[in-house]
């Protein structure tokens, strides 16, 4: 006997069969993809590439160190440039500075290159002033070019300067030609910022008056700026925040990095006057926090875009093509297996065509052969009948007058006709 262990299972009726189903997760899981472009970004940190122009005494490098909270740039006296006489002032030269600095902010790294161009509206002449800024703004380009052509580009450094940061002088009239001239010659190139230098110096109502004629200058003028887009997906809050950003345009802003008190006991980076303290962080003093808003913390990533897909692929389209180099949309279409089924299928109607085309003008030419035969023939018969018919009229017309000589003779009175006289003949011969 086997034990119920050892005893084979009894099958089920089909009935009793219960199926469970289990339904399949349906998270796939690439909504994760944008922590997993979080982790590798932080790993792998940032970079941002910004250019400060402007003349001496508007507070450039103060401006840039508040921005980023530290030191960056020294603060040198910027006025050391109003003692130089007259003839030192002819002479000055425009140079480029490039400033580097590794910030890091809670566990983020950021790769900082701030480039300045001392000497910028300090001569007297100043036609050509922008002409280093430009061919520094090109060279960076070419760099990045070169290094985008070679064999291995694993790691191209990124030198293209994302952000341009003009310093506009406040006079609270409009801009000025040397500022029009300026930025004629790098708006296409750089991402413009405009910038209003020291507006502690201007009233509210000089400072809406001068943001106005600097926009109306630049409408004018045809000069581009950098505007955030607006993207479909974006909530009301960031569409919002936008549009507070460029309606500050242009920026009328003022840095400090001292910490004063206020007469309420708060201690806040600004500046002291005898009338009062100006607050740089204070939306309601000045527009720096939206300049850093739009600089730093909204649209960094953008503003690197927008250098990369369109500033830098204009220049690059240009440069070849003054190189003589034009888009060959072919290269490498042959690993495209579809596009080069697609462009074989093209090749062989076309070889149909040339074919039917080669066909249809033998024929052409085979009909055009047979007629000027048939021609020819129908000539011969027209010719042949012609003649016969001409020799037949000769006959006729032969026989008509045999015909006619005929019947003259019938008419003709008859003569008897002469009877011979009988022979005897002779019987016999020599009787």
């Amino acid at each position: 006997m086997t034990s119920e262990a050892e005893r084979p299972p009894v099958p089920r009726p089909a009935q009793d069969i219960k199926i469970l189903k289990k339904k399949l997760n349906g998270y796939v899981g690439f909504a994760n993809l944008p922590k997993q472009w979080h982790r590798k970004s932080v790993r792998r940190g940032f970079s941002l590439n910004i250019m400060v122009v402007g003349e001496s005494g508007l507070g450039k490098a103060t401006l840039v160190n508040t921005l980023f909270n530290r030191e960056i740039l020294t603060n040198t006296n910027d006025d050391d440039d109003d003692d130089l006489d007259t003839a030192e002032k002819e002479n000055v030269v425009v140079k480029i500075k490039s400033t580097n600095a590794n910030i890091e902010e809670d566990g983020v790294k950021l790769a900082l290159s701030v480039v300045t161009a001392p000497g910028f509206g300090e001569s007297i002449n100043n036609i050509d002033s922008w002409k280093p800024i430009v061919d520094e703004i090109n060279s960076r380009f070419d760099s990045y070019l070169e290094a985008e052509s070679r064999i291995n580009r694993a790691a191209i450094n990124d030198t293209r300067i994302h952000a341009f940061l003009y310093f506009i002088e406040p006079t609270g009239h409009s801009l000025r030609a040397l500022d029009i001239a300026l930025m004629k010659q790098v708006h296409e190139k750089v991402n413009l910022i405009p910038i209003i230098a020291k507006s502690d110096t201007l009233t509210e109502e000089e400072i809406s008056e001068f943001k106005a004629r600097i926009t109306e200058d630049i409408r004018f003028q045809g000069i581009k700026t950098f505007r955030p887009l607006d993207f479909e997906d974006d909530d009301e809050e960031t569409v919002l925040n936008t549009k507070q950003i460029l309606a500050k345009f242009p920026f009328a802003v003022i840095g400090s990095t001292k910490e004063v008190q206020t007469p309420d006991g708060r201690s806040v980076r600004g500046r002291k006057y005898p009338w009062g303290i100006i607050e740089v962080d204070n939306e309601d003093h000045n527009d720096f926090i939206k300049l850093r808003q739009l600089l730093i913390r909204n649209f960094l990533e953008e503003l690197k875009e927008q250098t990369s897909n369109t500033l830098y692929e204009n220049y690059r389209s240009e440069k070849l093509k003054k190189m003589g180099i034009e888009q060959d949309d072919s290269v490498f279409r042959e690993f495209d297996p579809l596009t080069r089924q697609e462009e074989e299928r093209a090749l062989h109607e076309a070889k149909l065509a040339k074919m039917e085309a080669e066909m249809k003008a033998v024929f052409q030419q085979k009909v055009s052969e047979k007629e000027k035969k048939l021609q020819r023939s129908e000539a011969d018969l027209f010719s042949r009948h012609k003649e016969m018919k001409d020799k037949l009229t000769k006959q006729i017309k032969l026989l008509e007058d045999k015909k006619i000589q005929l019947e003259k003779q019938k008419t003709l009175p008859q003569e008897p006709p002469v009877v011979a006289a009988p022979t005897k003949s002779r019987k016999g011969f020599l009787r």
